[in-house]
Formats: C-alpha cells, sequence, structure tokens
C-alpha cells in the first residue's frame, strides 16, 4: 500500500479494531505470524507491516530515523482506512512505538514496546549493556555498526544473521527455519543498509538537530495506555530501564515479564505474549 511517499507491504487478517505490529532487526512482518492469528480470532483487525527499508516495502536510499519511522506507521494506519491503531513494537519497533503518541497522536490509542526502552532512555540502556558481558559484546557489535559497508557484509555472509539473533535470544531459539527466513529476507537487496541505517540514526541522534527535535517533543511523555513487556533473559534492556519509562506513561501502565526467554518474545514465547496482549487489549 501507499503511505508517506513509499509502499509499504502488510500482512493482515481479522476484523474489529485495528491493532498494528512492528518487527525488530533483523526480521519483517513474519515475526508476528502467531499473533497475528490470535488476534484475529481474538477479535480484532490485525496487521504486520514491514518498515520501512525491509521485507517486500520500500527501500528509499533515506529515511531511517526514528521520526520519519513513526511518520510512516501513522501513514499506514490512515491508508488502512482507520482513525487509530493500538501500535505492539519489537525492539527497533517498540521504540517507533513509544514515539507515536508525541508525534502523531491521533492516530495512536494505545501502544505495546516490547523489549524496547523508552527513546529518551538511551543512556540506562547502554548502561545495562555494560553490566553484562553479553550486553559488553552487544555494545560492541552497536559500536562497529557505525562503520561504512562492513557491518552489511558482516551480517549478509556467514552466519552474520543467525549470530545476532542467537546473542539476544533464550535457549532454544531461534530454530533452523527461523534463521534460514532471516537470513533470506536480509540478503535481499538494500536490506543490510536499509536495517542498519536505523541503528545509525540512533547513535547519532544526541548530536543532530533532528535528534534534538525527536528529544524535545517526546518529553511530555504520553497519556495513552502503555504495556511494556520484557523477556526476563532479554540482554537488551533491563527490568530497570523498562520501569524508569513508566515515568512517560502517565495514562494507564502495564510492566509484564516473560519468564525463560530473552529479546524475541513474540517468537521465543508466541502462546505467551498472545494471550498477554489478547487481554491487555480488552481492557481498551
Amino acid at each position: 500500500m501507499a503511505a508517506h511517499g513509499a509502499r509499504f507491504h502488510v500482512a493482515e487478517l481479522g476484523d474489529g479494531p485495528l491493532v498494528l505490529l512492528l518487527h525488530d532487526f533483523p526480521q519483517f512482518w513474519w515475526a508476528w505470524r502467531a499473533q497475528l492469528v490470535a488476534l484475529a480470532a481474538a477479535g480484532y483487525r490485525t496487521v504486520a507491516m514491514d518498515l520501512r527499508g525491509y521485507g517486500a516495502s520500500d527501500k528509499p536510499p533515506r529515511g531511517y530515523d526514528t521520526p520519519t519511522s513513526a511518520a510512516d506507521v501513522a501513514a499506514v494506519v490512515r491508508a488502512l482506512g482507520e482513525r487509530d491503531a493500538v501500535v505492539v513494537g519489537l525492539g527497533i519497533g517498540g521504540r517507533t512505538a513509544w514515539a507515536l503518541p508525541s508525534l502523531h497522536p491521533e492516530q495512536v490509542r494505545g501502544l505495546v514496546a516490547v523489549g524496547a526502552g523508552h527513546p529518551l532512555l538511551t543512556r540506562h540502556v547502554l548502561r545495562d549493556r555494560l553490566g553484562e558481558r553479553t550486553g559488553l559484546a552487544a555494545t560492541r557489535t552497536a559500536l562497529a555498526r557505525q562503520l561504512p559497508a562492513l557491518p552489511e557484509r558482516s551480517l549478509v555472509h556467514g552466519d552474520g544473521v543467525a549470530r545476532v539473533l542467537r546473542e539476544r535470544s533464550g535457549p532454544g531459539w531461534p530454530g533452523q527455519e527461523d534463521v534460514a527466513r532471516y537470513r533470506e529476507a536480509v540478503r535481499v537487496p538494500f536490506v543490510a543498509h536499509s536495517a542498519l541505517e536505523y541503528h545509525r540514526w540512533i547513535a547519532r541522534s544526541a548530536v543532530r538537530a533532528d535528534g534534538r527535535r525527536f528529544a524535545a517533543a517526546l518529553r511530555a511523555g504520553t497519556d495513552v495506555p502503555v504495556l511494556q513487556v520484557r523477556g526476563e533473559l532479554d540482554p537488551t534492556v533491563s527490568r530497570a530501564t523498562l520501569e524508569a519509562g513508566a515515568r512517560f506513561a502517565h495514562g494507564p501502565h502495564r510492566l509484564e515479564e516473560v519468564p525463560g526467554v530473552g529479546h524475541y518474545v513474540p517468537e521465543e514465547a508466541p502462546g505467551r505474549l498472545a494471550s498477554l496482549l489478547a487481554g491487555w487489549l480488552a481492557r481498551w
């Protein structure tokens, strides 16, 4: 579908109030396959989109900053013929979900951030990672992503995708099919570069004018209902950082931790997350 000057691929199932699902790096809409089915069965129009630069969506040379991502999502809501949506995001998608009520309040009636701290808590997230051995490795990886070209080659060759998934997941995931799917998806021309550009903008946003404007827009927080979800073993963000994010949620707020899993909760614990989402959505 056409939205915000680009074309976006979506997977859709069900009827009812709109729930829009946003994937993380290095994924695409398929990450939400279990929740698409479960939430549609629970009475929701459930849509999982490929973010700009991923999957079958357009891959322009620019537009991988969080404000543009939020504008993309808001435009997709309108292109779907809906006034607003509950937006559910994992990781990078969760960062976009957090931004939406501040930047596009008309299009958001609630947000769920999975494995994602509030965008103004980037320093907390860095401290989380420095405090763990696996987190330190993740921080080195994040810094290496600022280099030109080399991170793209590392991602598309050898076990690059498997390494990214395994260093952030809990035991038993990903399986061979998961790795194969995401490896194939990231090798689509321009996907690796586009995916990494999101991370590069985040790292540089503190010294960029657009990054400072973005931070200023988010400081007031949001009044929409907020659900934060974290896998107990997620090395990318701590429970303390999510608790700190509660100060930006001035409306109903809830924090849930899923035991025994890492960052990729939608796939590591699909049934548990689907049940959690359906129960929370039923309240609003």
